[in-house]
């Protein structure tokens, strides 16, 4: 069979992978644990709810704008007003099937086959693929020093004459670290004087621990929006744990939306109105539960960072926020896709290999399960490769025995 050549080139996301074999192996009965989870457990709003369900009583389930609906895009200005001090008109707001989406479009709106896009790693799994659909190359930058906490140097020095966008995480996915201030202002910046386009994804920016606060990038670009070329991208699936809603939105200039605009009408003809009406809900609605989940995120963030550090050689940096945390395991096996088949065939516990966010040796792990999961979870890893934990323990129904090294 003859397929594309970006066909051959992209690779199936590898979260998604290791989510169907935990349902394939859950619905076998096995008592698998996932703390490689990319969602929260916690409800969606009653706001988002009740909105949606409002508008599908209506029985009116109609196509919408490919941008977005009036309604939404206001929601959605309000949000931008209110945590990033930047008003903004609905002709620079695109709403999308979620914050992938929002990226992906946003790439193909101003990338050129042959360009660059740099992004710091460790790096989110999709962005070298939404590179290559965009015939672009992705090109990581890896701190010199060894951190997940890159200087302004680390980026600046990947950048050439192809290279087009630069794309920030923060805090990040898998490290769950949250750049410096002075990094993203000085980067702002540097991309401002250089025309290089921006791409701030934001998705997790409300969901940070210890007090930190979020940081604006419009405060450090002084171009007007229309002039600017940054781009954020953010959306209603971490911070309202509305991930089955899919739904996301990009703020930038007006040609860089109206261009996003077209082709997402020619991909999709934009998100669904239920799912445009239930974020409506969400961003309007009693902003409580968002606190909720920020805090519980951080109590848990707590309780696996002091499970970790009891393993024998075992580094790991303490997430600034998400849900994530990325842990060196490379003591024990150097090969992470090895070690994370290991921990599912012997201790049923699914984690993500840390391959596919650029950096071997590491296994990104959430804690945005329940705390029984976590502790569980972290006990069967302790007991799968620490030698200083005990030789046998219960899982499920049965009692094992560590039988390798």
């Amino acid at each position: 069979m003859s397929l594309s050549l970006i066909a051959q080139s992209i690779e199936g996301s590898p979260t998604l992978g290791l989510n169907k074999k935990f349902a394939i192996l859950k619905a076998k009965g096995e008592p698998v644990i996932h703390l490689g989870g990319g969602e929260p457990k916690s409800k969606v709003p009653m706001a988002a709810i009740n909105a949606t369900i409002e508008h599908l009583n209506t029985r009116e389930i109609r196509y919408t704008p490919a941008d977005g609906i009036p309604p939404l895009k206001e929601a959605i200005i309000g949000y931008t007003e209110k945590f990033y001090e930047r008003k903004v008109d609905p002709k620079n707001v695109c709403a999308s099937g979620g914050a992938k989406q929002a990226i992906m479009v946003a790439l193909q709106a101003v990338v050129n086959p042959g360009d660059e896009i740099v992004y710091p790693a460790p790096y989110w799994v999709s962005y070298p693929d939404m590179a290559k659909l965009c015939g672009a190359k992705g090109v990581a930058a890896y701190p010199e020093y060894g951190t997940f906490y890159p200087e302004l140097k680390d980026i600046t020095d990947k950048v050439n004459s192809k290279t087009k966008l630069i794309i920030i995480n923060s805090p990040n996915n898998p490290t769950g670290v949250m750049y410096s201030e002075e990094f993203i202002a000085d980067l702002v910046k540097f991309c401002s004087e250089k025309e290089i386009y921006l791409i701030m994804d934001d998705i997790y920016h409300r969901l940070i621990f210890d007090g930190r606060t979020q940081i604006n990038p419009y405060k450090y670009e002084k171009e007007n929006i229309e002039c600017s070329k940054l781009i954020v991208i953010n959306g209603v699936s971490k911070q309202y744990a509305m991930t089955g809603f899919r739904l996301g939105w990009a703020i930038a200039n007006k040609d860089v939306i109206g261009a996003m605009a077209r082709i997402q009408g020619h991909q999709t003809s934009g998100p669904s109105v239920l799912s445009q009406k239930g974020a409506i809900g969400a961003l309007d609605g009693d902003q409580t539960s968002v606190e909720t989940l920020r805090s519980e995120l951080e109590l848990k963030r707590n309780m696996m960072m002091d499970m970790l550090n009891s393993f024998e050689g075992v580094k790991v940096t303490i997430p600034d926020g998400t849900f994530y945390c990325f842990a060196d395991f490379s003591f024990y096996d150097e090969d992470s896709n090895r070690l994370s088949e290991l921990l599912i065939d012997k201790a049923k516990v699914l984690t993500v290999p840390g391959t596919g966010f650029g950096l071997d040796g590491h296994l990104r792990i959430s804690y945005c399960g329940s705390e029984e999961d976590i502790t569980e979870g972290i006990n069967r890893m302790k007991w799968a490769l620490d030698l200083n934990s005990p030789e046998e323990i219960k899982i499920g129904d049965q009692k094992l025995v560590r039988d390798w090294v």
